[in-house]
């Protein structure tokens, strides 16, 4: 995380008065200490709707989850945890809540969302498991994984009990929405933990989960400092791209398997595009993301301004690749004009770590929807104009 924070703050000139050197790196004291500075640390939120959490007198924390997105015809359950520092005994956990002792020593995770959190915290010590290492970037992940002091368990749906019990972890964090194959980890008696960042819908919350995985790792006040800085930077850029008069048109996505995914209006990418001082073509529509035909994807961003495109193409994406996927897609404006925004996967770690770093993507967008509000000399970390 340390190379990813050195980064963002060097590209980020204009917020240079601010150290975000320090988010991420506070000195580890013993554990005794780091439990009792956790356990009196306060976990407000601003933003995150997946999550809440309660401190009781003794200290322990009972934390409630539930889908942010209010499906409750998918969600058959809000998941409720009671937080208990490890060697004490709470005295009075309310019934319904699944006691874990924290901070927990060994985790399974399940997505890079997840793993985002703990690379934010510098605390991979704590990771024993992750599904796989495609698209990941991380050399400290890559060594544990190695050295076998990681253990890739295989991926959703076809997951390796016998690995996951080698692992011992104390619990599992996983996605409820996701493929799944939970059945049999639920059989081994692990606790599961859900955790449900991927659907917030407004950017700031996603990264605020950050403070959920601190709470089980005992990192509390590293988590509220490193989301103030990360909030700041945001509205910060955010505001300063308000003052502008020019609101560019925008669209996403392309054709896959015979349809093309669009990002909702209510999509945690679509406040950025509106943060970022743009108009998302599809700002009526009231969900997270829908599948449609070209023709209606057409109809709707024929005349949009950009175009912005993330996938992991083999080799160097150009506009003859996009052309050949989709003969058809030369006749966008944002094509003819060359304002393809593009992210590949295979070279980035996007969403490795992008969930913790809002204000970086943020800033990507700025710098070619305005690119008056950055400095000059800004590198993109994420996105860039498709040459």
């Amino acid at each position: 995380m340390k190379k990813y924070i050195t980064f963002f703050a060097a590209g980020l000139m204009l917020l240079a008065s601010l150290s975000c050197k320090e988010n991420g790196r506070q000195a580890a004291g013993t554990q005794s200490v780091q439990d009792e500075e956790s356990s009196a640390t306060v976990v407000n939120l601003k933003y995150a709707k997946g999550f809440s959490v309660k401190t009781l007198a003794d200290g322990t924390r009972l934390v409630d989850v539930a889908d942010p997105q209010k499906d409750k015809d998918k969600m058959p359950a809000t998941y409720h945890f009671a937080l208990v520092q490890r060697g004490t005994k709470a005295a009075d956990v309310p019934e319904g809540y699944t006691v874990v002792e924290v901070p927990i020593e060994r985790t399974i995770v399940m997505t890079m969302l997840q793993l985002s959190n703990f690379t934010a915290l510098d605390a991979h010590d704590v990771v024993k498991g992750i599904t796989g290492t495609k698209n990941l970037f991380d050399e400290d992940i890559h060594r544990r994984v190695k050295d076998g002091s990681m253990v890739k368990i295989g991926m959703e749906g076809n997951f390796d009990p016998e690995l996951i019990l080698a692992a011992n972890p104390d619990v599992i964090f996983i996605s409820p929405f996701k493929r799944g194959g939970y059945d049999a980890i639920k059989e081994t008696g692990i606790t599961l933990i859900p955790h449900l960042g991927y659907k917030e819908l407004d950017p700031l919350g996603q990264a605020e989960w950050v403070k959920y995985v601190a709470m089980f790792v005992g990192k509390e006040r590293q988590a509220n400092e490193l989301f103030d800085s990360i909030e700041h930077r945001y509205n910060t850029i955010k505001e300063r791209v308000a003052q502008t008069k020019e609101r560019p048109t925008v669209f996403s996505g392309e054709m896959h398997g015979g349809n093309w995914f669009a990002v909702g209006g209510k999509n945690y990418l679509a406040q950025i595009f509106r943060d970022a001082g743009a108009e998302y073509v599809m700002k009526d529509d009231n969900t997270g993301g829908v599948p449609i035909e070209y023709e209606k994807m057409y109809a709707t961003a024929a005349n949009a301004d950009y175009w912005r495109i993330l996938n992991s193409f083999p080799g160097d994406f150009s506009y003859e690749a996009l052309k050949a996927s989709e003969p058809r897609n030369e006749l966008f404006k944002a094509f003819k004009e060359r304002h393809v925004i593009y992210c590949n996967m295979k070279q980035t770690p996007y969403y490795e770590i992008s969930p913790v770093m809002p204000d970086v993507v943020l800033s990507d967008f700025v710098a070619i929807f305005h690119p008056e509000v950055m400095p000059k000399d800004y590198q993109p970390r994420f996105y860039r104009l498709l040459q």
